[in-house]
């Protein structure tokens, strides 16, 4: 697979997030009601798994994955951490279930272009992940589900 390496970097991946934003809040529309976890159906697709890991007043850090098995406890996959900016309408991918943080693999904030390129990685990889979550159209409950 070819990589997408957009010319601005800075604000191509502020576009993404704009764009994360919007199609997060169409594949989970009363996300911001969610106190702790919820789960997407959809036919015969592995279930769409979201746990409420941080809310402030103006900030909602998620994590989304499908669980490939009977029980939580098995392989979730991709387990998107994501980072959502309610007052400014932006949704930032932090790391998935193969790429830890951008401070744990860029420790020293001077390599700028190096952490752009990285940040535009994992947000392009949520991106498509939703395209993909928006065709299947899931459905989300907020009931407590066995862990």
């Amino acid at each position: 697979m070819s990589l997408v390496h957009p010319v601005n970097t800075s604000l191509c991946l502020e576009k993404l997030c704009e764009s994360n934003y919007q199609k997060l809040f169409r594949l989970i529309p009363n996300l911001s009601a969610f106190d702790k976890t919820a789960v997407g159906i959809t036919g015969n697709k592995p279930a769409l798994h979201l746990e409420v890991l941080e809310r402030n007043p103006y900030t909602l850090t998620i994590e989304l994955s499908h669980c490939f098995g009977a029980h939580l406890s098995e392989l979730m996959v991709p387990a998107v951490k994501i980072r959502i900016y309610l007052d400014a309408k932006l949704a930032e991918a932090i790391r998935d279930h193969e790429r830890p943080a951008v401070d744990q693999v860029f420790p020293n904030p001077g390599r700028l272009l190096e952490i752009q390129n990285y940040k535009w990685r994992l947000n392009y990889f949520l991106e498509k992940w939703l395209d993909h979550c928006l065709k299947t159209e899931y459905r989300f409950d907020s009931r407590p589900h066995a862990v």
